[in-house]
């Protein structure tokens, strides 16, 4: 299993997807070709969004094609060399993903080892469930399970920020609840520029900023470099 999980699209005033190219261009050493879903847009056309996806990726040699040009999103999956699935609201992904009826076979393709590219909602949903993202729901899929394929729930955009007088919720706070009611599922906190990969039976936190696990009531740092592959048991 070939997993390039990115925190963001972008980190701090970066252009489209720039602090992950050489990791992306690694991670698809074997393809030039990548299947592109779009399904976690919604204030931003889905031709608007392949646009600019193939403008940050064909500088260096990637041709991205998108799952909705095709009449058939189930052939466009098994026909697939490499997908990538965008950032965007992760509810509205994965109703999308049951509607078409592709969670699966995405999750049996990416086992059969194509690479898989996920950012934001695209990484999210790499995860056991969507029970951590930090996005609203603004329509409600059959299910919370996603892909599964990586056995710990993600956050990804992870920030402990909070502005002075702000008196809502922090991230810190969120994923303390999610905690006090599944002590035993362990959640990774992707800071913007970060991502996890896997290769395999191995996987390893990339990105300076490091990230964080939230388990059992405790918020642990996890360096650059660290191996998850514990994790993966």
């Amino acid at each position: 299993m070939q997993l390039l999980l990115l925190s963001s699209s972008r980190a701090n005033n970066s252009a489209y997807l720039a602090p992950y190219i050489s990791w992306i261009k690694q991670h698809l050493q074997a393809t030039d070709e990548l299947l592109f879903i779009p399904y976690a847009g919604v204030s931003i056309s889905y031709d608007d969004y392949l646009h600019t996806v193939q403008q940050a990726l064909a500088p260096h040699g990637i041709k991205v094609s998108s799952i909705h040009q095709y009449q058939d999103a189930r052939q466009a999956v098994l026909n697939a060399k490499a997908i990538a699935v965008g950032g965007g609201n992760t509810f509205k992904l994965l109703y999308q993903l049951y509607q078409q009826d592709i969670l699966e076979l995405i999750k049996e393709r990416v086992t059969e080892n194509i690479p898989y590219i996920g950012w934001s909602a695209g990484s999210n949903i790499a995860g056991a469930t969507i029970r951590t993202t930090n996005d609203m729901p603004i329509i409600e899929p059959p299910s919370f399970n996603a892909l599964n394929l990586l056995p710990l729930q993600l956050n990804p955009h992870y920030t402990d920020y909070k502005p002075e007088g702000f008196h809502g919720e922090t991230r810190d706070m969120r994923l303390a609840e999610f905690m006090a009611l599944n002590p035993v599922s362990p959640v990774i906190a992707l800071p913007e520029g970060t991502a996890l990969k896997r290769s395999g039976n191995s996987l390893t936190l990339l990105g300076s900023e490091g990230g964080y696990l939230f388990l059992g009531g405790n918020k642990t740092a996890l360096a650059q470099n660290s191996d998850l592959t514990d994790m993966l048991e």
